[in-house]
């Protein structure tokens, strides 16, 4: 257990380890990268790594992952999980309490997680208040204080108290600013931290992994899985295939109705898009799936096939891209995105994509 276990990015987890070692390590860090990179994996380490008890001798930083500060920053490795318990826990308080609470992840004393609250799913000042109330205090079982915010999507009045504690930050404290996009931080909260990428792996790695992870799975849908990954090592670990070819079924009936006039085939398959939480989840993949195949059809028009992530039907999606112009792929994107904007104000989901479909008949 440690870093040599983090998979890709040596030249990140190098630069990370020699900070730690000359003790230079920032006081503010935003690691960037997609969906699955290992953003909160390689928070979770550092943590560990400052807070280690017994820290293997020789070489770069790193730590043990058995020692009792190990241990307990590890019961919060599994992120959803906790994040569960907080908010069931949440759900069972009374109901003036409840509106005061905001979800924490707190498995060791001086290691904080800081996951957007729901049901907006933003960061809240109250959460960041937590922050500045106790950051300033020493730690009390480890070397360092460390505070991960999971994302980037701070209310206005969240991103304005964390810019207080970035401009005077204790000596002891970390703070961590995990992000999909940079963009979202404030500029102010970014000049005042140093940014880690994460870049993606190459498909060619992603494959080479999923082989040894799971050797029943075939070199096809290996390709297919490393491409729709997207480089991301976590996303690919645990990418439901069948889910996924399930729902492209369902966007491929979308997408060939609006060819046509006879939508048979469309209402069977967006019957099935009911309401509740199954639902939703459901319908966020057909949709996420049918920007992949736009996507797709995007690549093979101007030219870059190789670039097509759904291989194993790019006969199908090159059919299709000589039988539709550019622009009704422009008017297909933004019609995904109204149906996006519906799902958040609870309409009917298999109303609104049998709407999306008839509105792109041509």
């Amino acid at each position: 257990m440690g870093f040599k276990d983090f998979v890709g990015n040596e030249n990140v987890i190098t630069n990370i380890r020699q900070m730690l070692a000359h003790e230079r390590f920032p006081h503010a860090v935003i690691i960037a990268g997609a969906e699955g990179a290992g953003k909160y994996t390689l928070a979770q380490m550092i943590a560990k790594t400052m807070n280690c008890l017994t820290p293997p001798a020789g070489g770069l930083p790193d730590f043990c992952g058995a020692c009792a500060n190990c241990q307990r920053i590890a019961e919060a490795d599994a992120l959803e999980a906790r994040c569960a318990e907080a908010v069931e826990a949440r759900e069972g308080l009374r109901e003036t309490d409840k509106k005061e609470t905001r979800i924490f992840i707190q498995t060791h004393p001086d290691v904080i997680v800081i996951p957007p609250d729901p049901p907006q799913l933003m960061i809240k000042v109250d959460q960041v208040r937590r922050v500045t109330e106790t950051i300033y205090f020493h730690p009390s079982n480890g070397r360092r204080r460390v505070y991960i915010f999971t994302d980037s999507a701070f209310m206005k009045e969240a991103a304005n108290a964390l810019l207080k504690v970035l401009e005077e930050p204790p000596e002891f404290a970390t703070i961590f600013l995990l992000t999909g996009n940079t963009g979202e931080l404030l500029p102010t909260i970014r000049s005042r931290s140093i940014t880690l990428t994460l870049a993606p792996l190459r498909v060619e790695q992603l494959e080479s992994f999923l082989a040894k992870q799971n050797p029943a799975l075939g070199a096809k849908q290996r390709s297919l899985v490393a491409r729709l990954s997207e480089g991301a090592y976590g996303k690919a670990q645990s990418f439901d295939l069948a889910g996924y070819l399930a729902a492209r079924g369902d966007a491929l009936a979308v997408l060939h109705s609006a060819q046509t006039e006879d939508h048979t085939s469309l209402f069977k398959a967006t019957e099935t898009y009911r309401a509740g939480a199954e639902g939703k989840e459901k319908t966020t993949l057909l949709l996420r799936t049918l920007y992949s195949l736009l996507e797709d059809l995007m690549y093979i028009q101007s030219g870059t096939p190789e670039l097509v992530k759904n291989l194993d039907i790019l006969s199908d999606l090159e059919r299709m891209a000589k039988t539709i112009p550019f622009r009704w792929i422009e008017g297909a994107s933004r019609g995904l995105g109204e149906v996006e904007s519906g799902m958040r104000r609870n309409l009917l989901r298999s109303l609104s994509l049998d709407a999306f479909a008839v509105s792109l008949e041509r």
